[in-house]
């Protein structure tokens, strides 16, 4: 962690390392163990503590006597309604949004459908009626909202918050979204790729920074990675890290955008295992459309999603050929998962995202196993998987963590 200094004008530096302290301990410091933990001065701690409490960012809470003898040490703890940050996640599927409080707890969220034509101007439209609506919770002071994250598809541009060119969602291209945001909302606004924001919610739920390395696998419209790698999320050199679907696990198989078959991240979005699940019979084509076997029909995301959860069902249910596809895709990412634990060294791997929840029983069901008969001459070391902690809002979740870890955390470019 930063370490403060002990001068006047970089006052609001000193601020955020004693909060970012604060918030990273699990119940609270005093001002003595501010000052050993940050290496500032008792006084400068005592400076800040002040103007932190009368900021409303943290509370005095209890006194501490570790059986010694002396006067209790006060702790001091954030003060949950002190600040607010609302998250957005955009995915071709579902907006969803949530408002955060100090602590990174969901205040509340809301969640509608996505404009199935991924028109830009109507998606706008639906973000701001869910920013309205959690900005309307009682109770909250609607003057202690900080800003707004969004976490969107990639690529990104993160310095100007354009979404660029997002190859599922082409009305977006190119989209001036931070800018259309911080317009309406009066808010100040930051653009995120949706792995990434994943991964930094997975994060700020570990602020002591027992996971050091691990992958987070983002399952929604489409499938990437977001990576944390000694204890920091890793964003890339232009902020657009994790896009990994183009690892080819699957020799023969689906047809990628990209001019390859058998890519990892075709293999398992739920378009594509639709798609497998119309050609076997498994499910009705919409509409009652011809279907030609090998040929994709043309299907919004509302469409899609209906019928994977329908696909999910039927192999839970014990559907032969719908358990055969979904498996295959599990087949597929153990393949994946091996050679990617290895090329890391990571030894954890947390799943999570829109369509998440529907295939996780079975995907950690089966996953240990199929790695486990992977040549081990590729994968040395156990690897834990398992689902997110926050759950399907992890995503918007985490777009908000950045506008609190933007605000709040000490960074030394702020001297």
């Amino acid at each position: 962690m930063p370490k403060g200094a002990n001068l006047p004008a970089i006052a609001a530096f000193n601020e955020t390392v004693v909060l970012d302290a604060v918030r990273r301990s699990e119940g609270g410091l005093s001002r003595v163990e501010l000052a050993s933990v940050t290496g500032l001065s008792a006084q400068t701690v005592t400076n800040v503590t002040r103007r932190l409490l009368a900021q409303g960012l943290i509370r005095e809470a209890g006194k501490q006597n570790e059986g010694s003898p002396g006067k209790p040490r006060t702790l001091l703890r954030l003060d949950p309604a002190g600040a607010y940050a609302v998250g957005v996640h955009l995915d071709p599927t579902v907006i969803t949004c949530v408002l955060l409080d100090l602590e990174g707890e969901v205040v509340e969220h809301d969640r509608r459908p996505s404009p199935p034509d991924g028109d830009a101007k109507e998606t706008l439209a639906a973000i701001l009626e869910a920013i309205g609506s959690v900005l309307a919770t009682p109770g909250v002071d609607a003057a202690r909202v900080i800003g707004v994250g969004v976490a969107a598809p990639g690529p990104i541009d993160a310095e100007t918050g354009v979404v660029v060119r997002p190859p599922l969602i082409p009305g977006w291209n190119d989209f001036h979204l931070r800018d259309e945001l911080t317009s309406a909302t009066g808010l100040p606004s930051l653009v995120a790729k949706d792995v990434i924001s994943a991964a930094v919610a997975e994060r700020w739920r570990d602020p002591a920074g027992a996971s050091k390395d691990y992958a987070f696998i983002y399952y929604g419209t489409g499938a990437g990675i977001g990576l944390v790698l000694n204890g920091e999320v890793y964003t890339g050199s232009t902020e657009n890290a994790g896009d990994a679907g183009h690892v080819l696990v699957d020799p023969g198989g689906a047809l990628c955008a990209c001019g390859r078959r058998g890519c990892w991240g075709e293999s398992v979005r739920p378009q594509r295992l639709v798609m497998q699940g119309i050609w076997a019979g498994v499910l009705e084509p919409p509409g009652g459309e011809t279907v030609v076997d090998g040929v994709d029909l043309e299907l919004d995301v509302e469409v899609v999603d209906t019928l994977f959860t329908q696909l999910t069902a039927a192999a839970d249910a014990g559907d032969g050929r719908a358990a055969a596809i979904v498996d295959r895709s599990i087949r597929n990412t153990a393949f994946y998962l091996s050679n990617l634990a290895a090329l890391l060294d990571i030894d954890r791997v947390v799943f999570g995202g829109p369509s998440w929840s529907r295939v996780e029983s079975r995907y950690l069901e089966q996953l240990p196993g199929r790695m486990a008969e992977i040549d081990m001459s590729i994968l040395t070391h156990p690897v834990l998987l398992q689902g997110t902690a926050v759950g399907e809002d992890v995503a918007a979740v985490g777009a908000a963590c950045l506008v609190l870890d933007e605000t709040f955390s000490p960074r030394v470019g702020r001297l």
